[in-house]
């Protein structure tokens, strides 16, 4: 009898060992105050999100043998202020995907972050967040596509990603078709050594229903990257974005540039600050600028607070900003926020 037990017992294990899964939940929840001002009105409010999206998610693998894993993630974002869905239309409106990964890359199917979004920590000294977000001023053309396939590779400090999204319009979405309606391609290519991080990304997408003359078309090219000196880090990156469309053969260039540091205070803290130059070639007067500087202090391994001040000047065409505000033409924007982070 005790044989038998013994016998059950390396069986089941063995079973287990060949299809070993996991299942973990996840997720961060961040709300502060924000105060904002465009230059002709102010508001005081609660903002969420500030320093990483809330959200929840779920994400597994299962061990598939030979080195062969099946995995998933499904990521949903909410606002902590007042309990609702981030995106109302999208449930899992973070990411949402199933692949497999082995020694010679992964594969993924379903909603994943763009280019820009997936790499901004590697060029940008505020990482996509806090008042000092980027995104203010350069064009990410969203943050996350659907309908995509990737292939993600790493080796040697080399790392990559091929991303095709599938426009899914009937009757013209041909994938060999670089006009195929709706579709993206896009790529991202890096290098990572020691306190050396460098990375190039592309994107191109087919904004049309069809193929007539009066489809648009944008391309966002952007190379950044980062050295750790040690006691400062210092952030830099240049894009450049055209978009063509077939009206008038009309057509936008925009140059955008970044340049940062980020410096631990003590043994908990990081101060960053930013300056970005935002230049249009081709609409007079619509140039802009944002400076900002942040300061993040770790509490313990999941819970931060934080706090950042940011500033774009518009030139007088240009209306970006700094916040949820709508800026009039000519009018700088102005966002300062404290808040506290927790991830669980």
């Amino acid at each position: 009898m005790k044989k038998s037990l013994i016998a059950l017992a390396v069986l089941a294990a063995s079973g287990a060992a060949m299809a070993q899964s996991s299942v973990t939940l996840y997720g961060i929840v961040d709300a502060g105050i924000a105060f904002e001002d465009n230059g002709t009105d102010s508001v005081t409010r609660m903002d969420t999100g500030n320093l990483n999206g809330s959200r929840w998610g779920l994400k597994g693998s299962e061990d598939l043998g030979g080195g062969l894993k099946a995995i998933f993630t499904l990521e949903a974002g909410f606002n902590p202020d007042t309990g609702a869905q981030a995106d109302s239309t999208s449930f899992f409106n973070r990411q949402s995907f199933v692949g497999v990964s082995s020694g010679y890359g992964t594969v993924k199917f379903g909603r994943q972050m763009n280019p820009v979004y997936a790499t901004a920590s590697t060029w940008d000294s505020f990482g996509d967040a806090l008042a000092g977000d980027s995104s203010h001023l350069f064009s990410y053309n969203g943050s996350r596509t659907n309908n995509m396939v990737s292939y993600n590779y790493a080796a040697s400090g080399f790392y990559g990603e091929l991303q095709y999204g599938l426009g899914e319009v009937a009757g013209n979405n041909d994938i060999q078709d670089e006009e195929s309606a709706g579709r993206t391609a896009a790529m991202f290519v890096g290098y990572k050594a020691g306190p050396f991080d460098v990375v190039l990304t592309h994107q191109n997408i087919h904004n049309g229903t069809d193929t007539t003359p009066y489809d648009t078309a944008t391309k966002m090219t952007l190379l950044g990257g980062n050295y750790d000196f040690g006691m400062v880090k210092l952030f830099a990156a240049y894009a450049v974005e055209e978009t063509e469309s077939g009206i008038l053969g009309n057509k936008r260039d925009q140059n955008d540039a970044h340049i940062g540091l980020s410096a631990p205070v003590g043994k908990a803290g990081t101060v960053m600050v930013s300056y970005i130059k935002k230049t249009d070639d081709l609409k007079a007067d619509a140039d802009a600028e944002q400076f900002a500087i942040g300061y993040i202090h770790k509490l313990s391994k999941r819970t931060a607070l934080y706090t950042s001040y940011a500033q774009v000047s518009n030139d007088s065409a240009a209306s970006y900003k700094a916040g949820k505000l709508a800026t009039p033409a000519g009018n700088d924007s102005k966002l300062f926020n404290i808040g506290v982070r927790h991830s669980f």
